[in-house]
């Protein structure tokens, strides 16, 4: 049996006195790829904020890479995060003023990586991202979006994480480039071994993963105004 990476469980989280999210059971195995679908206002957002530490439930427990992230103080689910998560998020969230290498490597020093080490993984994964090194070295706001997507997956993947979260990384790229980057993420993943919760309202990208989960069918808080 597959060694799980995540599991929720009886989770309820609210905001301002509304059910959010009330989930009963997410689990995903180690290495397993994972399309979590459902429109904006279904909680998905919230749910990768739970899962990512960011934020914790009222009710129900997390666990990610074995650890009860309930257990952890804040700046203890900062290090853990750093060191066993990946995020791509939908904004990517880079650095503007640093270039795009400094921007992976700031994560890599943030996870326990030395420079060394962490230029060498970095450089490596983002050539297998199709990243030259030229095209690193620019200021992350003289990159294309394409381009700063590639570098927050590099980013994101550079410490080699049990969990890898995605929060719509795709939506603002056309149909071709989406494709070609789902591509290369899902190869590189498969590589390190990492589990992929891809999280998206785009179902034509749910062809890509082993098992396809519909948030709204399990969430069974009401649905509410924002994700």
């Amino acid at each position: 049996m597959s060694t799980e990476v995540l599991r929720c469980q009886d989770l309820l989280f609210g905001w301002r006195d509304s059910p959010v999210l009330k989930l009963e059971s997410l689990c995903v195995a180690a290495g397993e790829r994972v399309f979590l679908g459902g429109p904006s206002g279904s909680g998905k957002s919230s749910l990768l904020a739970l899962i990512a530490g960011l934020v914790l439930p009222q009710e129900g427990c997390i666990t990610v890479a074995g650890q009860d992230l309930a257990s952890l103080s804040a700046a203890g689910r900062d290090r853990w995060r750093a060191r066993h998560l990946g995020i791509i998020f939908q904004q990517f969230n880079l650095v503007p003023y640093l270039s795009g290498l400094d921007n992976v490597l700031l994560a890599a020093a943030l996870s326990g990586i030395g420079r060394a080490s962490g230029r060498e993984r970095a450089l490596a994964l983002a050539e297998r991202l199709e990243l030259s090194e030229a095209l690193l070295a620019r200021k992350a706001i003289e990159l294309s979006v394409g381009q700063q997507q590639r570098v927050a997956a590099v980013r994101a993947m550079v410490a080699e994480p049990a969990l890898l979260i995605a929060d719509e990384p795709t939506s603002a790229l056309d149909d071709r480039r989406r494709d070609h980057f789902m591509t290369l993420l899902l190869r590189e993943s498969e590589r390190q071994n990492s589990a992929v919760l891809f999280v998206s309202h785009d179902q034509r990208l749910a062809a890509h993963f082993d098992r396809h989960l519909d948030l709204p069918t399990l969430n069974g808080a009401a649905p509410c105004s924002g994700d």
